[in-house]
């Protein structure tokens, strides 16, 4: 990309990507073909510069899932803090105030032990969390996958392999993207070794209801035994391939993982960094999915806007750990312990779980109507996550069109809403997870909208002389 991303009437916005263009690089962004320039939130709700408001079906990438800038979520989050109004006013002597301390590294505050002994509780109230006695935390999803790797391998030094299901995303930075991807990418860590994930079984929610036959998975498994042994130390796969396309597997997949571990003491790690908190419809996806993992990664939705991650885990494999060797700057910082336990006061004291099932009904049956418009092909999702999979369209390709649907979502109606939509997932995916506390009326009237605008494309695609 030469220049930056513009649009018609968008002068300030324009602005403001030309200022982004020239003092950062691409690489710090993946490719969103709106580059969406967000004034103010509230919600279900963006707003760009220009004062045009937008439905969020991104939470900010599976973040937001009590919605942005929740007052009664704020309230809790401040008082955790011991921030009073007097303190924000600047009311009151002095150029300092009191309250709990931002940085307390190599030390310890109450927020913190209060937000680990409450993450404990709840994890182990749901069926499937008995093994999570311990937690490390972290400031982002991949160091708290690689804290998981990093126990596991420690265990038993002489267990070196780690399995990771194929097309599966657990972060860029070291052992997390060691297990991202599959073994055709560049750089591959030799100790990991790729598994198959269903994909065709489960591209629609048609299929959902077929029963998965898992002898070819129970086989890949056992040849992989046969090879390598007790030299197998951990399985790492997501509840769903999230990056990968929303794929979301029958439960006979994860179960056939689980009997996999289980019989050869090998240390079962389920990455929920963009399931947990709701989003498959249960408070963890280990409850959804019928499986009790050794290891669970925590992340995004954890902290609903704060950056703030988790591995909780068996004890005693996390003990093989020493002083040090899961310590980190920003980990249990009090910011992030106060989002903690804000979320979770939300969570189990609020119906928002009763209300993302109702939500969730009408988003499947919303988006199934999508296929009408001759847009979209497949749609697959449980909760309130969604994949929608762009087909071929007018001459485009079906990445194009995904491209195209970004933009037209984006730019909405003449003198109306839009919608905010990221960039496609395996090239013409597009991810609808909008927060889990919008109303059933904004639901509607946001699916009403994009089928309209994709009606509008479509037509317009179809009118259109076919690409070179």
């Amino acid at each position: 990309m030469t220049t930056a991303i513009q649009f018609d009437n968008e002068n300030q916005s324009n602005a403001i990507r030309e200022d982004l263009f020239q003092t950062e690089p691409l690489a710090l962004r993946t490719f969103t073909p709106s580059q969406a320039v967000l004034a103010k939130s509230a919600g279900c709700f963006h707003w760009t510069p220009e004062g045009r408001r937008l439905y969020d079906f991104t939470s900010g990438v599976l973040v937001a899932n009590l919605g942005h800038n929740p007052r009664r979520w704020m309230k809790r989050f401040s008082e955790y803090l011991g921030w009073k109004p007097e303190h924000i006013t600047g009311e009151g002597a002095g150029d300092y105030f009191e309250a709990v301390t931002l940085t307390a590294y190599n030390a310890v505050t109450e927020i913190e032990t209060e937000a680990s002994k409450r993450l404990l509780a709840n994890i182990q109230s749901f069926k499937g969390g008995n093994r999570c006695e311990k937690v490390m935390w972290a400031a982002s999803g991949s160091e708290a996958v690689q804290k998981a790797l990093w126990a596991c391998l420690h265990r038993d030094p002489q267990r070196d392999i780690i399995l990771a299901t194929r097309y599966g995303f657990h972060g860029k930075k070291g052992l997390a993207g060691a297990v991202t991807g599959s073994e055709t990418d560049a750089d591959r860590d030799p100790r990991v070794k790729f598994i198959s994930f269903p994909r065709t079984e489960c591209d629609d929610i048609a299929k959902y209801d077929q029963t998965l036959d898992t002898a070819a998975y129970q086989k890949e498994l056992e040849d992989l035994w046969t090879e390598f042994g007790t030299r197998i130390n951990c399985l790492i796969t997501e509840p769903y391939l999230g990056g990968g396309g929303s794929y979301h597997p029958q439960v006979e997949y994860h179960k056939v993982l689980q009997d996999f571990c289980r019989a050869h003491d090998i240390m079962l790690i389920f990455d929920e960094v963009q399931a947990n908190f709701g989003r498959t419809g249960c408070m963890y996806a280990f409850e959804k999915y019928q499986v009790e993992p050794d290891f669970v990664v925590l992340g995004k939705g954890l902290g609903n806007g704060v950056p703030v991650a988790a591995a909780v885990g068996r004890n005693d494999v996390i003990a093989s750990l020493k002083y040090g060797e899961a310590s980190d700057t920003w980990s249990a910082n009090p910011l992030s312990s106060a989002a903690v336990l804000a979320t979770l006061d939300e969570f189990e004291g609020t119906n928002v779980m009763e209300n993302t099932q109702k939500l969730s009904a009408i988003y499947l049956e919303g988006l199934q109507g999508l296929k009408a418009t001759g847009i979209i092909a497949k749609v697959r999702g449980e909760g309130m996550v969604f994949g929608i999979e762009c087909a071929a369209l007018g001459g485009k390709t079906s990445q194009e069109v995904a491209i195209e649907l970004v933009k037209a979502c984006y730019l909405g109606e003449e003198d109306g809403d839009g919608i905010h939509l990221l960039g496609a997932l395996a090239g013409n995916v597009l991810r609808v997870s909008p927060p889990m506390t919008m109303t059933e009326e904004q639901a509607q009237e946001s699916l009403a909208l994009l089928q309209r605008l994709s009606g509008k494309l479509a037509e317009q695609l179809q009118g259109a002389p076919a690409s070179a």
